[in-house]
């Protein structure tokens, strides 16, 4: 399949993961904020004068979802380039596999292992002169571990016609843990502390919420766009059989 309609299929499922993501923002994850945001008003004190928002919040849920929807558009074409590029790689026999192979991985590297060592916080927690110091820990965790991808796929190259596959399978997901866990030892934590009335079901319920949503997306970008290549893929077979 050429690029550019590869291209336009990775649009579209990025319009559908976005839509998905959006959807999932408004039904689960807006309001476990809404509560975090009562915390934070109740932490102000009844006695202070509150300001109106410059912005209700419905306009803002409304720009997210907005938001959502663009970001899924240019996740899609980003996704399109990665698979475009690992295809021959990924260790499926039909596009349909090769996408969720791909989606799979960009989950766990991109969404899971952050979240996992330095996840998401409700309204009301972080302070504002550590955002540099967050963010240089987050974009670390994902550099490291899509290095730690790259050193599984090296060792599962020099590792394959030496030893069986099921060995071979097996010495690559332990690289891959052991990864993991020396990332999650060794790079620094998150220097922000939880306040003492933010509710751990509060915290837990945010942070869950947080990760469905990006789940979603990625789900719905491999699901779409290997049906949709995979689908293009099976009508071209057909029709160069039916021309032989």
């Amino acid at each position: 399949m050429e690029f550019p309609a590869l291209l336009k299929r990775g649009a579209t499922a990025g319009a559908a993961g976005g839509f998905s993501a959006a959807l999932v923002m408004w039904l689960v994850v807006e309001p476990v904020i809404r509560r975090a945001l009562a915390v934070e008003e109740a932490r102000s004190g009844a006695h202070h004068h509150q300001e109106e928002p410059l912005v209700s919040r419905t306009v803002q849920v409304w720009g997210g979802a907005v938001t959502a929807l663009v970001v899924g558009v240019i996740f899609g074409v980003v996704f399109t380039v990665a698979f475009a590029r690992l295809r021959s790689r990924l260790p499926a026999s039909t596009e349909l596999g090769r996408s969720l192979v791909l989606a799979a991985i960009g989950f766990g590297v991109l969404t899971l292992l952050p979240a996992l060592h330095i996840p998401a916080n409700p309204p009301g927690i972080g302070e504002p002169a550590t955002v540099n110091q967050r963010a240089l820990i987050y974009v670390l965790t994902i550099l490291l571990g899509l290095l730690g991808v790259g050193a599984v796929l090296a060792a599962d190259r020099f590792l394959r016609g030496v030893m069986t596959d099921p060995v071979r399978v097996s010495l690559d997901v332990l690289v891959g843990a052991l990864w993991v866990i020396a990332l999650l030892m060794f790079v620094p934590e998150s220097p922000d502390k939880v306040p003492a009335d933010v509710p751990a079901d509060l915290l837990w319920e945010f942070r869950l919420a947080s990760l469905v949503q990006l789940a979603a997306m990625w789900l719905v970008v491999g699901v779409v766009f290997g049906l949709l290549v995979d689908g293009r893929s099976r009508r071209t077979r057909r029709v160069a059989r039916s021309t032989a």
